[in-house]
């Protein structure tokens, strides 16, 4: 890979599996210092660790993204350790129980909008606030194609996802005078352990249901959408902001 991020410094969070996992690693290859957080400091550690013995540069932190006082620390540890935050990536998420919205017990659909919503609104107010200082920066949020259309019995992962795109909109709108760039990726169906830890592993009903559902026959990778997210952090989209980017095999397209 070119190292087109060489002197970049990126923060993740979600970083221990799946698209924050292939996403610091892709980004440490292309040259940036990464700082890898996830709930889990031991699936950050392991991504730190990989992305180290690709010949990156990494550090681990353990946050809590419904924490304001855990993001801001996670924020601070990332200048710290680097000198400043050129690209965040806002990924940490959750799936939720299935359940219809009459069904849905009130915790567990705060939860989902606490991690997925409120989580990403507090990342962008501490990135946003070292990236104003010097006056360039790129987020990329990652919401969902259930930030786009609807989906049974997920009304709050639907909610957030969706409230995550009209977040982005109106924050591009905000900061773009001051150097900085905001979009969101939209993935499909992806196979990630968040995927398979809802029951959703190859040869299940489930799990073909949802391949049916995308016209390119299969589900996506975390490779694929971190190849999407690269390429919305790097100086080839200088002049895009306050998109919805889609990386979904053709699902919203039907």
């Amino acid at each position: 890979m070119m190292r087109e991020f060489e002197g970049k410094v990126a923060l993740i969070t979600g970083a221990g599996s799946g698209i924050g996992r292939a996403t610091a690693q892709a980004l440490a290859e292309g040259g940036a210092k990464v700082m890898a957080a996830d709930l889990s400091a031991e699936a950050a550690r392991e991504s730190a660790d990989l992305c180290e013995k690709a010949g990156g540069v990494c550090q681990a932190t353990a946050a809590d993204v419904t924490s304001a006082a855990q993001v801001e620390q996670m924020v601070n540890r990332t200048t710290e350790a680097f000198g400043r935050l050129d690209i965040a990536v806002n990924n940490a998420g959750i799936g939720g129980p299935a359940a219809t919205i009459a069904d849905y017990e009130e915790a567990a659909w705060r939860q989902v909008i606490d991690v997925n919503l409120i989580g990403v609104w507090l990342c962008m107010k501490y990135e946003l606030a070292q990236m104003t200082k010097a006056g360039s920066g790129v987020i990329v949020n990652i919401s969902s194609i259930l930030g786009l259309v609807g989906f049974p019995q997920a009304s709050a992962y639907v909610s957030a996802k969706h409230g995550v795109v009209g977040l982005t909109k109106s924050a591009a709108l905000e900061y773009s005078g001051q150097g900085i760039r905001i979009n969101s990726v939209n993935p499909g169906f992806i196979q990630t352990p968040m995927l398979e830890a809802a029951g959703m592993t190859p040869g299940t009903e489930m799990h073909e249901f949802l391949v049916g559902k995308h016209p390119a026959g299969r589900l996506g990778t975390s490779e694929e959408v971190a190849e999407l997210i690269l390429w919305l952090a790097s100086d080839r989209a200088s002049f895009i902001t306050g998109g919805a980017y889609l990386v979904d095999g053709g699902y919203v397209a039907q």
